[in-house]
């Protein structure tokens, strides 16, 4: 690309013109990747430094401008595979497999393989420098995700650098997750010295008091946040569950109202600007991303399925469904009008709307539609109904196992044991789940997200 006389020659007397011929095609790739950058044209970047390894299969610079492209493009795998690479050619670099790290543990949810980067930055000791606190996050990460050691690695992170309000946050939240409230919020509180406007740490203070019942604190503190991140669905989210338990479903109708307007806007807009879209190597602006808000609406001639639109956007969904249950303690015109919205989208999502209308229990239906916990508990409760009580039960035992803090699973099972005549049983789980009720957040701690 840069010279027609480019030597690609793996000849040991052409190394010195190979090395010339390597640097000007290396300048010209990085001229690309500003300009395909600028432009958003990552799977083109992509492509193109993917053809260039034909002649620069040990030249790290360009493996690791690949690996970057395609984390871009959402190529996640296969950038993965690319960063590998790039840890083989430069073993004693503590951010290449911290990079790997961040992608397996955030968009492809690879634990094993997360946990396996990040020790190899640990493992780099010293020579890791700044690098080694964040290993030792990533670490932690895992280990919380995974649900094992998450506590421990963050402690010991938290040594390493005390001044990262990120370390402290998930600390706080990992205490969180096995319902120490109190030693939660003290570590919360050192982390908003350091930050005091993060997002996800507010988020959790909420969430803490909301787990303490301190709902008016919880409410003041989600507006606060709100007001610094307008744009964000999951503080809405949690905002409506505190408006509707503390101050009816009238004023948390409002707020989903304001959701629903937020997300018809953007589509408008994005919608509006997808019309218009020239040829692939038009400039197209790159969307600033708000925290907490993770939207990518389709173009105005997708056709997607109800379910891919669920997948693609979640929040604005729940906050669809959500209004379906606060209406059903409103009129029933409301009611009408958000479960027929529900099913101009997706059908099947329509019958549980009405399902829920006949049953009326708005607070399973302002469930998120993505709980999977909250499905294993309704499952079971149905077989218990259908006096398949002992595939119920196993139903409920396997939710209890993989997240033993569900109040529901408890008390679900507990209904079930008393159908079954195992009275004593039931007894030991309908205290086990009041106890956990009684330190149970209006959302689960699980909602803050948990990535580098």
């Amino acid at each position: 690309m840069a010279n027609r006389d480019a030597v690609i020659s793996r000849a040991p007397d052409q190394q010195d013109d190979r090395a010339v011929s390597l640097r000007d095609a290396s300048e010209v790739y990085d001229l690309l990747s500003i300009t395909l950058g600028r432009r958003g044209q990552y799977v083109m970047l992509s492509e193109c430094l993917e053809r260039a390894m034909k002649f620069a299969f040990d030249e790290f610079h360009l493996w690791y401008q690949l690996a970057l492209s395609m984390v871009a493009c959402g190529k996640s795998a296969y950038a993965v595979s690319v960063l590998k690479e790039c840890a083989k050619l430069r073993p004693t670099d503590p951010t290449v497999p911290l990079l790997a790290a961040k992608v397996c543990i955030g968009s492809l949810h690879w634990l094993e393989e997360g946990e396996y980067f990040a020790k190899m930055v640990i493992d780099l000791g010293e020579d890791a420098g700044e690098s080694l606190a964040k290993g030792y996050l990533a670490l932690g990460l895992t280990y919380s995700l995974q649900a094992t050691d998450g506590e421990l690695s963050c402690l010991s992170t938290r040594e390493l650098d005390r001044e990262d309000h990120q370390i402290i946050l998930y600390l706080s939240l990992q205490l969180a997750l096995v319902r120490q409230i109190s030693d939660a919020l003290e570590h919360l509180q050192e982390a908003l010295q350091l930050c005091k406007d993060d997002m996800n740490s507010l988020h959790l203070l909420a969430l803490l008091f909301s787990a303490q019942k301190h709902y008016q604190h919880a409410l003041e503190v989600i507006n606060m946040a709100v007001v610094e991140y307008p744009e964000s669905f999951s503080l809405l989210f949690t905002k409506v569950k505190l408006e509707w338990i503390h101050k009816g479903p009238e004023e948390a109708l409002v707020t989903c109202r304001h959701m629903l307007q937020m997300w018809q806007m953007a589509y408008s807009v994005l919608q509006h600007s997808g019309s218009e879209k020239g040829s692939s190597v038009t400039e197209t602006p790159v969307i600033k991303k708000h925290n907490g808000l993770h939207l990518t609406l389709p173009d105005a001639h997708d056709n997607d399925s109800g379910e891919e639109m669920i997948c693609r956007f979640p929040w604005q969904f729940q906050a669809l469904v959500c209004s379906c249950g606060l209406s059903l303690e409103s009129t029933h015109s409301e009611a009408s009008a958000c479960i027929n919205a529900v099913g101009s989208v997706l059908p099947r999502l329509h019958s549980l709307c009405r399902g829920a209308w006949g049953v009326r229990r708005p607070a399973d239906t302002m469930a998120p539609t993505g709980d999977a916990q909250l499905s294993r508990c309704a499952l079971g409760l149905v077989l218990n109904r259908l006096e398949r009580r002992e595939l119920a039960q196993k139903v409920l035992r396997d939710a209890i196992r993989i997240q033993n803090t569900s109040h529901r699973a408890w008390n679900s099972l507990g209904e079930v044991l008393q159908a079954q005549g195992k009275n004593e049983a039931a007894v030991e789980c309908f205290l086990t789940a009041l106890d956990l009720e009684s330190s149970s957040p209006v959302i689960p701690f699980t909602v803050i997200p948990r990535e580098l």
